[in-house]
């Protein structure tokens, strides 16, 4: 009995190998994806303020004011709404996203100036975030079917062992070929994504820094960093006062409620 048992234990390690090692590189990148997607469900929904840093090639800075509401949606990408208070000339401007998981987003802009709410297109998503380094589709919550991946390497990166993958968005009007992002194996957060513009050239970097967790699972950064390698432009995001579970409905992301916002 002894020596039938080592001899399955034998096999059962085998298979174990083989299956490691034919593990192809999209099936890797794939299973990392959906391991760090699955960390980060049922969070409900989140509300936080945040200060928009934007800064010229000069050195010149320039600040906003946002507060920011996010809610999950079953079977779907979550809804997300920014509100503007800080400076005077975009106080009141709403934004509204629908993130997908099988088709593009759905976005809308308020602008208090004109009174009305206007649809931002498809092809348009790859535009500037109000005057970010940021694109609009950077803004929607990153659903693990906007993608196709391949696991690159490992690589420590900031003291932290990580995870370096590909992943090469599905939508034809995104902005980028693909991006390489760096993951923590320790609690799967990202650490860097590089951003690679339709010529396949590096166009941005994004950091995250100061992770703070919640409620014993949900990790936020309190600082992203993004800079514009071909303008030399950066924006930075300091992110504060972040409260779960909120309440929110539907009613508090439809398309009406851009002009009540408040």
């Amino acid at each position: 009995m002894r020596k039938i048992t080592l001899i399955t234990s034998v096999l059962l390690l085998s298979f174990s190998a083989t299956l490691a090692w034919a593990e192809t590189p999209e099936e890797k990148g794939l299973a990392i994806a959906k391991e760090f997607d699955r960390r980060d469900n049922g969070y409900i929904d989140t509300a936080s303020d945040m200060t928009m840093i934007l800064t010229n090639r000069h050195g010149t800075e320039s600040r906003r004011q946002i507060r920011l509401r996010q809610m999950e949606t079953p079977d779907d990408g979550d809804k997300s709404m920014s509100l503007f208070d800080e400076p005077a000339d975009v106080k009141g401007t709403a934004v509204l996203t629908y993130t997908h998981k099988t088709k593009s987003d759905d976005q809308w802009l308020y602008l208090p100036a004109l009174k009305r709410v206007k649809r931002i297109a498809s092809r348009n998503k790859s535009g500037s975030f109000l005057g970010s380094e940021f694109a609009f589709e950077d803004i929607g919550s990153q659903e693990v079917e906007k993608f196709t991946y391949k696991y690159l390497r490992d690589e420590v990166y900031n003291g932290l062992d990580s995870f370096v993958i590909e992943r090469d968005p599905i939508d034809r009007f995104s902005g980028y070929t693909r991006q390489v992002v760096w993951i923590d194996k320790a609690e799967y957060r990202y650490q860097k994504i590089d951003f690679y513009d339709r010529k396949n050239v590096l166009l941005k970097t994004l950091e995250y820094n100061k992770y703070q967790q919640y409620l014993n699972q949900y990790w936020r950064s309190d600082e992203m960093y993004m800079v514009n390698h071909q303008t030399g432009k950066t924006t930075k995001l300091l992110w504060s006062n972040y409260r779960f579970r909120n309440g929110f409905k539907d009613s508090d992301f439809d398309r009406s409620s851009l002009k009540r916002a408040r």
